[in-house]
């Protein structure tokens, strides 16, 4: 059986936090440090991410399959679970496969539809440099640098960035499995998908990925749902305005 890694922290009602497309659960570190004052943090590497298992499979049915599996393997029965990008899309459909799992749901800046593909530009830059010929992580850097022009980015992307040797360095995600099925990432919730209870979604004041249009869409699924805005803030909220999503993030959990 193959298990999610994942990283424990505190002690309480469980909350599941699930990272992003590229990211892992360590990028979630510090502001889980605040939340395990009240709650047992699981920071968990999704499939083909961080320290979790490779395989050539990637789709969001396989991702909550995962969770749930992570879930029996701790005796978890109910979590409150928080999602971002594509660990929103991940806990948006648990949650509607298996609500009884689920206390209160938060997602951070994504909706329930369909996207465009749009980390072509990322997947390209990736493919064009040849780890095996580069010696330290500024050189890394600079190869990437004209592929991926944002610095933000590139630093994300960098710690994923790690020695398997010396002299040898290697990607922590599946950059295969996640370019050949680049498309589930994308993908919208199933038509009739809908998840009862208390839900929280929360949107950068600064990013594009969820508009007034999609108030109407969200409430459909989620008819229980507050949407709350991250000043100050793009689509890594949680990165950008710690302060303000952990509080909106409490003040929800503790209601």
């Amino acid at each position: 059986m193959q298990l999610l890694h994942s990283l424990i922290l505190g002690k309480g009602e469980p909350l599941l936090i699930l990272h992003g497309l590229f990211g892992m659960g360590d990028n979630w570190k510090t502001l889980a440090n605040k939340f395990a004052a009240d709650f047992e943090v699981h920071l968990i590497d999704q499939r083909n991410h961080g320290r979790s298992f490779h395989t050539p499979e990637f789709s969001y049915e396989l991702m909550a399959d995962d969770l749930l599996r992570y879930m029996n393997h701790h005796g978890i029965e109910k979590a409150h679970l928080l999602g971002h990008s594509m660990g929103g899309k991940t806990v948006m459909l648990f949650a509607t496969i298996h609500p009884e799992r689920v206390k209160k749901l938060i997602v951070a800046d994504i909706a329930p539809k369909k996207y465009p593909i749009h980390h072509d530009f990322i997947i390209g830059g990736l493919k064009n440099i040849d780890l095996d010929k580069m010696h330290s992580r500024k050189e890394i850097d600079a190869a990437l640098s004209p592929h991926i022009t944002e610095p933000a980015i590139r630093q994300f992307l960098m710690k994923n960035i790690y020695r398997i040797e010396k002299d040898r360095f290697a990607l922590r995600f599946n950059l295969k499995s996640i370019s050949e099925n680049i498309h589930e990432v994308g993908k919208a919730l199933p038509e009739t998908a809908r998840f009862d209870g208390a839900t929280l979604f929360l949107k950068g004041s600064n990013s594009s990925y969820i508009t007034e249009r999609d108030t109407e869409l969200i409430r459909k699924h989620f008819p229980d749902t507050e949407i709350e805005i991250i000043e100050n803030a793009g689509h890594w909220l949680h990165a950008e305005n710690p302060q303000d999503f952990y509080t909106k993030v409490y003040r929800f959990l503790k209601k």
